[in-house]
C-alpha cells in the first residue's frame, strides 16, 4: 500500500496527543472551505441583479456542485485511506480557492455552471476524507472530536456570511469572491500539512483505543469492505437518511437569505440571520455532536431530524424578524447535530478499515440531496412566487428522516 505521509514516522512526544493538532487543524480548514460555501445566499440576488436568471436556474449551479461533490467525495475517500489528508485536502484548498477567484471573472451562464458547479463543488469535498482521519485518531470521544472540527463549518457560517455582506457592499461580488478565494488557498494549503493520516505515524494508538467502550451502536464493530457494507440493509438506509438532511440543510442555506429579504428584511439582516444559523450549528456540532457518545449516534441524529421539523413547522408561518432569528437558532441546532452524527455512525456500523470509501459512497445521498434540495426550491418558488409549498416540501422529508432513524439498527458482527 502506498503511503507519503509514513515513510519515516516522527517519535510522540510524551505525555501529548498530537490528535488534537489533528482537531485543531482541521476546524480552521472547515470554517474556511465551507464559510464561503455557506455564503452563497449572501452572492444570490446580486448574481441575479445582474444577469436575470431565474432563482432556480442560479440555485442549479450550486446543486451542480453538490452532484460533483458526491461523486468526488468517492474518489477523495479512497484516496485518503491510501495516502492520507495532507495531499487530499490542498487539493480541494486549491480548487475550492481557484473556483471562488474564477467567480469574480463570469460573464455567462456555463461559466457560473463550470466555475461553481464543477471546480468548486471538487474543492469542497474536503469534508469526508476530514472526519474521517478524525476517526482514525479517536475511538473514545469520536462524536465529540467529530463535532468540534464539523463545528468549523459552524464558524465559517457564523463569521463568513455577514463579511461577504460587508465585502459587497464595499467592493461589489466580483471583487468579494476574488478575495474570499485567495484566502482559502492560502489558508486550507498551510494548515493542510500538518495533517498526518493516523497516529502510527507519530508511534501514537487511537484515543481511547485500549479502553472498553460500550455504545449502542458498538464502535468496535467487525470491519466491513465496500461490498459487504452494499450489501446490508443498513447501508441504504444511511443512505436515505444522509439524503433527507442534505435535502433540508442545503434548500435552506441557499434560499433563507432570499426568502427573509422577501419578507421586507434588510440584507444586512439576512446574512445575520445565517450567521446565527451557523453560530447554533456550532453548539449542535461540538455539544449536541457529543451526545453521540452517551446515547448512540442513531439517537442523536434522531434527534436532529426532530429540531428539523420543528423550525421548518415554525418557518413556514414567520414574518417578524424575531421569529427568523429563532429559527435559525433552532435550525442551526439540528443540522450542526445531524452533520457530526454522520462520520461516527459510519464508524460504529461499519468499521473503519475502508471508512473513506464507504463515506464518500454514501455521501453521494447526501450530495443528491444537497443538489435537489436548492433546485426544487427555486423552481417552486418560480412556479408558485413563494416559498411555502418547497418550505412544506422540506418539513415532509424531514419527518421521513425521522423514521428511518427510529428504524435504523446495529450490523451484525
Amino acid at each position: 500500500m502506498i503511503d507519503t505521509e509514513s515513510n519515516h514516522p516522527p517519535a510522540a512526544k510524551p505525555g501529548f496527543f498530537y490528535g488534537y493538532v489533528i482537531v485543531a487543524v482541521a476546524f480552521i480548514i472547515m470554517l474556511a472551505i465551507y464559510g464561503i460555501n455557506y455564503s452563497f445566499g449572501i452572492f444570490f440576488k446580486p448574481i441575479l441583479a445582474e444577469f436575470g436568471w431565474t432563482r432556480a436556474t442560479t440555485a442549479g449551479a450550486f446543486s451542480l456542485a453538490w452532484i460533483v461533490t458526491g461523486l468526488v467525495s468517492i474518489f477523495l475517500g479512497a484516496l485518503n485511506d491510501r495516502l492520507g489528508p495532507r495531499v487530499v485536502l490542498s487539493l480541494c484548498g486549491f480548487f475550492s480557492g481557484l473556483g471562488y477567484f474564477l467567480m469574480s471573472q463570469i460573464s455567462s451562464l456555463w461559466q457560473l455552471y463550470i466555475f461553481y458547479g464543477v471546480i468548486i463543488g471538487a474543492g469542497i469535498s474536503a469534508f469526508i476524507p476530514m472526519v474521517s482521519t478524525v476517526a482514525r485518531w479517536f475511538v473514545r470521544r469520536r462524536s465529540m472530536m467529530t463535532g468540534i472540527v464539523a463545528a468549523g463549518i459552524g464558524m465559517g457560517a457564523l463569521i463568513v456570511p455577514p463579511l461577504a455582506n460587508l465585502l459587497i457592499a464595499q467592493y461589489q461580488w466580483r471583487t468579494s469572491y476574488m478575495i474570499l478565494g485567495i484566502v482559502v488557498i492560502v489558508v486550507v494549503i498551510v494548515c493542510s500539512q500538518f495533517l498526518k493520516r493516523d497516529p502510527a505515524q507519530t508511534g501514537q494508538v487511537p484515543y481511547g483505543a485500549n479502553e472498553a467502550i460500550e455504545t449502542r451502536l458498538n464502535i468496535d464493530v467487525a470491519p466491513y469492505s465496500l461490498k459487504q457494507a452494499i450489501a446490508t440493509r443498513q447501508f441504504w438506509m444511511v443512505l436515505a437518511m444522509l439524503f433527507c438532511s442534505g435535502f433540508c440543510l442545503y434548500a435552506i442555506q441557499v434560499h433563507l437569505a432570499p426568502h427573509v429579504t422577501d419578507m421586507g428584511v434588510s440584507a444586512l439582516s439576512a446574512a445575520t440571520i445565517l450567521g446565527v444559523a451557523g453560530g447554533a450549528s456550532i453548539v449542535g456540532r461540538a455539544v449536541l455532536g457529543s451526545i453521540g457518545d452517551k446515547i448512540g449516534n442513531r439517537q442523536a441524529y434522531l434527534m436532529g431530524y426532530v429540531l428539523i421539523v420543528i423550525a421548518l413547522a415554525w418557518l413556514i408561518p414567520s414574518r417578524e424578524l424575531w421569529s427568523f432569528y429563532l429559527f435559525a437558532v433552532i435550525f442551526g441546532l439540528a443540522y450542526g447535530n445531524c452533520d457530526t452524527q454522520q462520520s461516527p455512525l459510519i464508524a460504529a456500523l461499519f468499521g473503519l478499515t475502508s471508512h473513506g470509501l464507504i463515506f464518500g459512497v454514501l455521501s453521494i445521498g447526501y450530495s443528491l440531496g444537497a443538489a435537489l434540495g436548492p433546485f426544487v426550491t427555486g423552481y417552486l418558488y418560480d412556479t408558485t412566487g413563494n416559498y411555502l409549498i418547497a418550505f412544506i416540501l422540506c418539513a415532509i422529508i424531514g419527518i421521513a428522516g425521522i423514521a428511518l432513524s427510529a428504524l435504523l439498527r446495529p450490523t451484525e458482527k
